[in-house]
């Protein structure tokens, strides 16, 4: 949608080309262009929800999540030992530019001890005073799991990590804006991990494998039924369709329940 000369070959190509339908699979962006070019009657298409971020509110489960999830998690795995032994705190910084699914669960399955999200403003000076209730107990380190688009606060001062343009990319520093902070507050030798990329490529989990066959079988059967404008849709593991327009209305925002239960060990 930022290009529309882009948007433009997309429709020339399919005019050209004389296929039938269009199977898009991709997230929120591949997604909102295949359902502009689908109401403006240009192209016939069902989509396939394919994200790492899980923010599509049209399915429970979008495929490569838990491929992203799984690879956080064995970083974080490993990166307790440099932690522990060099008594640092390590800050790790995931994707979710608008929301913290990944931040959350890999966070949980690392056994983070602080997890910051952008569904939360994250209060920094908070987040020092537990690092430092956490080391007058005599634990000597920390892991903190950041998605990149946390909203930091530094006091009673938001301070930006983001920049001016954000499609595609990461949206800003918030890995290395957390860690600095907590050295000037604390004093303790802190350390960044940025994740980035790392997490999209690699060998799908066997979950994702399974779950991405299903979903092309889905979208085959959406097509033969003539159910354009459709997405496949995962929802209380049942397969299902959901129109695109209300798969792209919103962003679905983490499960407060699990995080709330998370935060039971924050600062443990």
């Amino acid at each position: 949608l930022e290009n529309p000369q882009h948007v433009e070959k997309i429709a020339e190509n399919y005019k050209r080309s004389g296929i039938d339908a269009l199977i898009a699979v991709g997230g929120e962006d591949t997604l909102k262009i295949a359902l502009t070019l689908h109401q403006e009657g240009r192209i016939k298409v069902v989509g396939v929800p394919k994200s790492i971020d899980n923010a599509l509110s049209g399915t429970d489960y979008a495929f490569g999540f838990d491929t992203a999830v799984n690879i956080a998690t064995e970083c974080i795995d490993r990166l307790h030992t440099t932690a522990e032994s060099h008594h640092r705190i390590i800050v790790v910084e995931v994707m979710g530019r608008y929301t913290g699914w990944i931040a959350l669960q890999a966070g949980i399955a690392g056994g983070a001890d602080f997890i910051l999200v952008p569904e939360i403003p994250v209060n920094m000076k908070k987040v020092c005073e537990e690092i430092q209730a956490r080391h007058s107990r005599g634990k000597t380190f920390s892991i903190i799991v950041v998605a990149e688009g946390a909203k930091i606060h530094n006091g009673e001062q938001p301070v930006s990590a983001t920049t001016e343009h954000v499609s595609h990319r990461r949206i800003g520093k918030a890995g290395e804006l957390v860690a600095q902070i907590i050295e000037e507050q604390t004093h303790y030798e802190t350390r960044v991990s940025v994740l980035g990329h790392i997490q999209r490529g690699g060998t799908p989990s066997a979950y994702d494998r399974v779950i991405g066959t299903q979903f092309g079988i889905k979208a085959v059967e959406l097509v033969k039924e003539n159910k354009f404008g459709h997405m496949v849709s995962l929802r209380g593991n049942k397969l299902q369709s959901v129109g695109i327009e209300e798969a792209v209305k919103t962003r679905k925002p983490i499960n407060m329940e699990l995080y709330e239960m998370a935060r039971v060990f924050f600062a443990g």
